[in-house]
């Protein structure tokens, strides 16, 4: 018999049987479509599990019994063959977004090729957003809504056009025929569930599953044209669960794992692609995992094989230590136990699901939660904690791991003096909640009995407070119960550690962290694990609490140990600033930053509990000793009763620079305005920056553009909200600025020179500034910021420093003779002037292109670069958001004082994120 006329008749007796009455018209049409193949209706249902598996079943009894033998046959071979497992296969799992496409799909077959492991189990996923396809098909027909018939034939185009982008000759032809067989089958169920106005778990399965057999028919065939011995695997064919009341399932390893050897001495691999998602029950009839069902997929694959990792890939570099859309500050974990998982991913934290990592703790398989998209970064491994968990560290791990919330949660509290040693009152009330189907995410009771608070979802606040109100009328009405309140607007934050189990002191931490971000806590719950500790808040202090609690464990506390690098003119005005506002900022900010240490090229000054920065120059006089960087900075480190170590560097040396990152690794921050670093050779930027990102240190450079303006800080405010840079254009040198807002009219180029550099505008020798070699390198730190990968030498430079005079042997031998060269820049401003315009000297970020300029350009009177006086920089960026009227930074961008003022910017930036109240 057809196979088409067997769907069709099965379907048919299944949908009337469960959506229509005998008399209805509906019923008739049923009949009339089933009429001819009745014979077909005494087959058992569970034939259905296998009516769109590309290994199709027949029906008749002789091949049943056909097949029966053979099963026999299989029984006595396997005796001889098993299926080897253990540490030899790993197992990945390849979600939809990993296969979204067919370039991605080929990029999952490279890794797959590329691991060296012996054996290897891929579990895929269906196509990114094909299962929503799949749903929307299902919502559509049941609502009688003719459009599925046109989202039926998209998923067959998007399948076809990622099909044949991907495979030729028989494999293409072999899965076009399957897969044009398939979607007729769905528009045969699709049909009945249209005319039945009603769609069963059995129908939603079936039609759903096929996402995952698609991609793992065209995984394999892409595997295989690699070279690649290489099978596919339908995993109803092995993966045996029992559905549970509460819409999961439970795994029968042991009917699974009989399944599995007879599929595996049918079809011997060392590379297996397997379906994710999709199972069977034990009676055969086909059914799907729930939620997060190809990681589950993955995990018991995992735990059936005894593989040596489960390796789940994604599109995150692995699990945070809080969402890092709501803490910038978030790190990447390296380790996690599975038990820190299983609570972080209870409370909404984008790890796993908890019933992922149940299969594969028997057997202390590791999970890595990997990313597809940076192959570089390792990921974060779920696994039994080893015994020495600092790997190493220099700093002690925090006993904290992780930060999770949930949004849009509701407390219902029920009070009251009758409650107080009455058995069964808690059981009342959590019945209650059952019968609505109600989750209940937290409960907090008090040890006097008098109250139970618990949180569950606001969605369903309304009905749980209905049926408590209902359930206990004759106790509230007799005074019994005070009350059952609600208290909406609330989320919950967990706090999440192994070791929070061994530390005294993590709760008042915790607790300390909150009062001072200001917030309030509404409930508090902790098991005797001591794993978790939960708080409620309010919805709109969630963020804030979050991020209050991050930095106190993670970024320690507001005293800070400063090293200060350079006490020239800069680093001299900052430890003026400091000694001003130190004061201020203990008693009113909380902040106490002890300078340990002051150091020359030739002079340092140490102490071990903080210089007296009122007499800090006559002390270096005094008790200076020589110079020796190792020595100051192990100093400025080495004080173990100041947790955090910040190193401020306001020299311009390339030397002191390349000291960066060894300091980073130290973790000690680092803050500047030194251009050396971000502006020196890209490899050594990248590899700092990465660096930075990775660690739990931070290193601050407003100060390296625009002094004390907010330039850097206001590019980093554009691109984290998601806008576009276009171009950043400005007058970054402050002494170029003052050069140019003074030559005009009959002044000489020479003359207005001499006068800055008179003034203290420029630097000793002012080819330093004429050259443009330092507007270049903020150009170029810019330009990185921006995500460009630019080098210094990439970027052209129209110097200013007239050609024979670049070789001159003194500052002082170049001002006698730059009079000389007047000629020329009195020319072109001669020729500005007589077209309404200005000289000014400029650096261009051309994002849009990817590079980067400096030179002498002319603008308009009324153009806002020409309207600027003294030393003042102006910054324009252009961007998506700011593209007919660019966004404009203008202020002092010289000087000693204001270039202190942005590194002390930097230096209280730090504090705040190292828990100082803000």
């Amino acid at each position: 018999m057809a196979l088409s006329s067997s769907i069709s008749s099965s379907l048919c007796k299944l949908s009337s049987q469960n959506a229509l009455s005998p008399d209805s018209n509906s019923n008739k049409i049923f009949n009339s479509r089933c009429g001819p193949f009745s014979s077909v209706h005494q087959l058992p249902i569970c034939k259905m599990g296998y009516v769109c598996q590309w290994g199709r079943r027949k029906s008749s009894n002789m091949q049943l019994i056909s097949a029966s033998v053979m099963d026999v046959s299989l029984d006595k071979s396997m005796e001889k063959v098993q299926l080897p497992k253990g540490d030899n296969w790993s197992v990945h799992k390849f979600g939809g977004t990993c296969v979204g496409t067919s370039e991605r799909i080929k990029n999952v077959a490279e890794i797959i090729v590329k691991d060296d492991s012996e054996r290897k189990l891929v579990v895929v996923s269906a196509m990114s957003k094909v299962t929503d396809m799949m749903y929307d098909l299902i919502y559509k027909a049941q609502s009688r809504d003719d459009s599925y018939i046109s989202a039926v034939d998209a998923v067959l185009e998007k399948h076809r056009l990622t099909a044949l982008d991907l495979l030729d000759g028989d494999d293409l032809a072999s899965f076009l025929s399957r897969l044009h067989h398939d979607i007729n089958e769905i528009k045969e169920m699709l049909r009945a569930i249209y005319i039945a106005g009603h769609a069963s778990e059995l129908f939603s399965d079936i039609i759903v599953g096929h996402g995952e057999l698609w991609s793992a028919q065209m995984l394999s065939s892409v595997v295989r044209k690699k070279g690649i011995d290489c099978k596919w695997m339908d995993t109803r064919d092995v993966l045996i669960v029992n559905p549970t009341s509460a819409n999961q399932v439970d795994p029968d390893f042991v009917e699974s794992e009989m399944r599995l050897e007879k599929w595996f001495f049918q079809n011997p691999s060392k590379t297996i692609v397997a379906t994710g998602f999709i199972a069977s029950t034990p009676q055969n009839i086909p059914t799907t995992l729930k939620r997060d069902g190809s990681d589950f997929s993955a995990a018991i694959m995992g735990a059936l094989f005894r593989a040596r990792q489960v390796t789940i890939w994604t599109d995150v570099d692995g699990v945070y230590s809080a969402d890092p859309r709501k803490v910038a500050e978030a790190v990447i974990l390296n380790q996690l136990s599975y038990q820190e998982a299983w609570e972080m991913s209870y409370f909404g934290a984008n790890v796993l699901h908890p019933r992922t990592i149940i299969p594969v703790m028997q057997y202390g398989i590791p999970i890595v939660i990997r990313n597809i998209f940076n192959l570089s970064a390792p990921g974060t491994m779920i696994c039994r904690p080893s015994v020495d968990e600092n790997e190493g560290n220099q700093r002690l791990e925090s006993p904290v791991k992780g930060f999770a919330t949930i949004d849009n949660v509701a407390l219902i509290n029920v009070e009251g003096t009758g409650m107080a040693g009455v058995p069964g009152t808690a059981s009342a009330i959590f019945s209650a909640v059952k019968d609505v189907g109600a989750n209940v995410i937290m409960i907090s009771q008090a040890s006097s009995e008098h109250s139970v608070c618990f949180a569950v979802p606001e969605k369903e606040v309304e009905a749980v407070a209905e049926a408590l109100q209902s359930r206990f009328r004759q106790a509230l009405d007799a005074g019994r119960l005070s009350q059952v309140a609600v208290v909406p607007n609330c989320s919950i934050l967990a706090t999440v550690g192994q070791r929070m189990a061994s530390t005294p002191g993590v709760s008042a931490s915790l607790f300390s962290a909150l009062a001072k971000a200001n917030i309030n806590i509404r409930a508090i719950a902790q098991g005797c694990s001591e794993y978790n500790i939960t708080v409620v808040v309010k919805r709109e202090d969630c963020i804030r609490a979050l991020k209050a609690v991050h930095s106190r464990f993670y970024l320690s506390r507001t005293t800070i140990a400063m090293g200060i690098i350079g006490p020239g003119l800069i680093g001299g005005t900052l430890l003026d600033q400091l000694r001003d506002q130190a004061a201020v900022l203990k008693e009113d900010f909380n902040i106490d930053l002890r300078v340990m240490g002051i150091t020359g090229s030739r002079t340092m000054l140490l102490s071990d509990s903080g210089i007296d920065l009122s007499r800090w120059r006559e002390l270096i006089k005094e008790k200076g000793e020589v110079g020796d960087m190792h020595k100051f900075v192990n100093h400025v480190h080495g004080n173990h009763f100041i947790p955090n170590t910040a190193l401020v560097d306001c020299t311009a040396d390339s030397n002191v620079a390349s000291h960066y990152h060894e300091w980073l690794r130290k973790g000690i921050h680092v803050i500047t305005p030194n251009k050396k670093a971000n502006s020196g050779p890209l490899d050594q930027y990248l590899k700092l920056r990465a660096l930075q990102r990775q660690s739990y240190t931070h290193y601050f450079y407003e100060a390296t553009v625009g002094a004390g303006l907010p330039i850097i800080s206001t590019l980093r405010g554009l691109l984290e909200t998601g806008d576009k840079i276009l171009r950043i254009e400005g007058i970054f040198s402050g002494t170029l600025s003052y050069i140019f807002n003074n030559f005009k009219g009959t002044r000489r180029f020479s003359e207005v020179v001499m006068e800055a550099k008179q003034a203290g505008y420029t630097e000793p020798d002012p080819r330093d500034d004429l050259s443009g070699t330092d507007v270049a390198r903020k150009v170029i730190i810019l330009a990185r910021e921006s995500g460009l990968k630019l080098e210094l030498a990439d970027t052209p430079v129209q110097s200013l420093v007239p050609e024979p005079l670049r070789a001159t042997a003194s500052a002082d031998e170049f001002m006698q003779q730059l009079p000389q060269y007047d000629e020329d820049l009195a020319k072109q401003l001669q020729d500005a002037e007589d077209a309404g315009e200005v000289l000014r000297y400029v650096g261009v970020v051309d994002v849009v292109n990817k590079k980067g300029l400096v030179e002498l350009r002319r603008y308009k009177n009324d153009h806002p670069f020409a309207q600027l006086s003294g030393s003042d920089n102006i910054i324009a960026f252009t961007t998506a958001r700011y593209k007919n009227q660019p966004l404009i930074v203008r202020g002092p961008g010289a000087g000693a004082q204001v270039t202190a003022g942005g590194i002390f910017s930097d230096v209280l930036r730090l504090a705040s994120y190292l828990g100082a109240p803000s």
